[in-house]
């Protein structure tokens, strides 16, 4: 797996947006087929695990040359777009996927973020959803959901993704930090201080907890108000 788009601001206090890509997605598959037009190109998936974009590319539009209807193949070829910037053509591809029947829940995770990143919170919301149903067991779509209901102003459906998030996972560090943030907004400091002072215990590096820590108490005394830090320093387009 390899990590992209490593840090993005979304929340009022320092978050980290982090998530991971595996290029031997699964897909549902309905028929033998379906099964035989989904299979990818392995050389053109180890390019892109190796970080080889370039090649990557090239070699996914081969195989999509030689069969237009591979969805994976398309998914694929769009992440790879996505790594190198070009995000017009990263959205046209996974539209293209979803369009040919690709129902993979990391295809619609990445869609999301990138509606997130692009602003689109609604349509980032939607695909989001989606996601948590199609990986219902994996913490990585209800995590980014919550980031979108917390963009929203949606601050109890935020938590409670963030909560199923942890509960898949409980040892993201930058979940519990978002957590504490989304505990602040809604006034319950005492929370978001346990979050924050968890962290820091566990964590002694993690710089974002311990900033906020130093700022929640500032707001309880009065010192600030509302300017929670906007940058996190740390490590789900």
């Amino acid at each position: 797996m390899s990590n992209r788009r490593g840090l993005i601001l979304v929340l009022l206090i320092a978050l980290v947006f982090q998530w991971r890509f595996a290029a031997q997605a699964s897909i549902s598959k309905t028929s033998a087929d379906t099964q035989d037009a989904q299979v990818c190109d392995p050389l053109a998936d180890y390019y892109l695990g190796m970080e080889d974009y370039p090649e990557a590319i090239r070699r996914h539009r081969i195989v999509i040359r030689q069969n237009p209807s591979n969805a994976l193949a398309h998914y694929h070829l769009g992440f790879a777009y996505g790594l190198i910037g070009e995000h017009r053509l990263e959205l046209s591809e996974y539209q293209e996927a979803i369009s040919l029947g690709l129902d993979d829940w990391q295809l619609f995770l990445n869609l999301g973020l990138l509606y997130l990143d692009n602003g689109q919170l609604r349509d980032a919301t939607e695909v989001l959803r989606l996601a948590t149903l199609l990986g219902p067991g994996h913490a990585e779509p209800h995590f980014n959901l919550g980031l979108a209901y917390e963009r929203r102003g949606m601050l109890a459906a935020a938590e409670q993704q963030v909560l199923l998030s942890l509960e898949i996972d409980p040892d993201q560090v930058d979940a519990h930090n978002t957590l504490g943030a989304i505990y602040a907004e809604e006034g319950k400091y005492l929370r978001a201080s346990q979050e924050w002072t968890e962290i820091v215990r566990a964590n002694p590096d993690y710089a974002p907890a311990r900033v906020n820590l130093n700022l929640l108490e500032n707001v309880q005394h009065g010192q600030i108000h509302n300017t929670l830090a906007h940058d996190g320093l740390g490590g789900e387009h």
